[in-house]
């Protein structure tokens, strides 16, 4: 099942064609919401796995990213929440684990506060940005610095191709140290799902998940949750991000990846999907 058409409530967009590959079956849904600037590609490690584990597993490509149309607008985390509830609905999923690698995770927490917990049996957080990356007087634990968001835009904006060669090379990093931790195959895929990314949607998404306040979103999380996160992740720190999540989500279980860079889904794929079954099949 390559392509759904999602309509989003927000912005009347009836026709936003979102791509989703869709394993089908009768499995127990799994919907894995990939990181930015990748798309659902990105779980090329996690899918044989799940689906003869016996599970439907569900990927899509965000809207602006990947093989998904590329509006000029919509990127903040209501509207992104909406594409995703748009999915469930469309493909009538229930009992679902939603599963949120990095900016992903900001989804999965703003879907179970604005839409509820009647679809989902349980959710997992990996690498994920929750419950709010920018510091601030109002956020001190914040991991990351506003003057980092800014530098971030202005690298993009200076030269596109440039930045993600450094992205992904710090995406893989034990601590962005640039000892990448994949082979070079999986860091080529890694770029060319970046570079299928439009320059508005890799723009306003930065905005988007550097400063949005998950944390009431995390405090309606009631169901099943696993926190995964690398301790040496250089892009959304654990003490930050991954720990706070967990301490927020009172039956949530952490596990954290020793060595494990940000993305750990690849470069620790083993540890990672013993762990992702064990939470499922528990």
């Amino acid at each position: 099942m390559p392509d759904i058409t999602v309509n989003t409530q927000l912005l009347g967009l009836k026709d936003l064609n979102v791509h989703v590959e869709d394993t089908g079956g009768n499995g127990r849904p799994v919907v894995l919401i990939h990181g930015w600037p990748l798309s659902g590609a990105s779980w090329s490690e996690q899918v044989p796995l799940l689906r003869d584990a016996g599970y439907r597993v569900i990927t899509y490509d965000r809207r602006g990213f990947g093989q998904s149309d590329k509006p000029a607008s919509g990127y903040d985390y209501d509207t992104l929440t909406d594409d995703l509830f748009g999915l469930l609905e469309q493909l009538d999923l229930r009992d679902v684990t939603l599963v949120g690698f990095s900016m992903g995770g900001g989804e999965v927490a703003r879907y179970v506060s604005k839409y509820g917990e009647d679809r989902i049996n349980s959710v997992v957080f990996a690498s994920a940005v929750p419950p709010m990356l920018v510091k601030s007087p109002e956020n001190p634990e914040g991991p990351l610095e506003p003057s980092q968001v800014t530098e971030m835009t202005t690298s993009f904006m200076k030269d596109e191709n440039a930045f993600y060669g450094q992205f992904i090379d710090q995406f893989f990093s034990p601590d962005g140290d640039g000892n990448i931790l994949v082979t070079e195959e999986q860091r080529q895929e890694a770029l060319t799902q970046a570079r299928q990314a439009s320059r508005t949607a890799a723009l306003k998404t930065i905005q988007s998940f550097a400063l949005t306040d998950f944390r009431k979103d995390l405090l309606s999380v009631t169901v099943p949750t696993l926190v995964i996160h690398g301790d040496a992740d250089g892009i959304v720190p654990l003490e930050g991000s991954g720990r706070r999540t967990n301490d927020m989500i009172l039956q949530s279980k952490l596990h954290v990846v020793s060595g494990g860079p940000h993305g750990i889904n690849v470069s620790h794929a083993d540890e990672f999907n013993e762990e992702l079954l064990a939470f499922l099949e528990g």
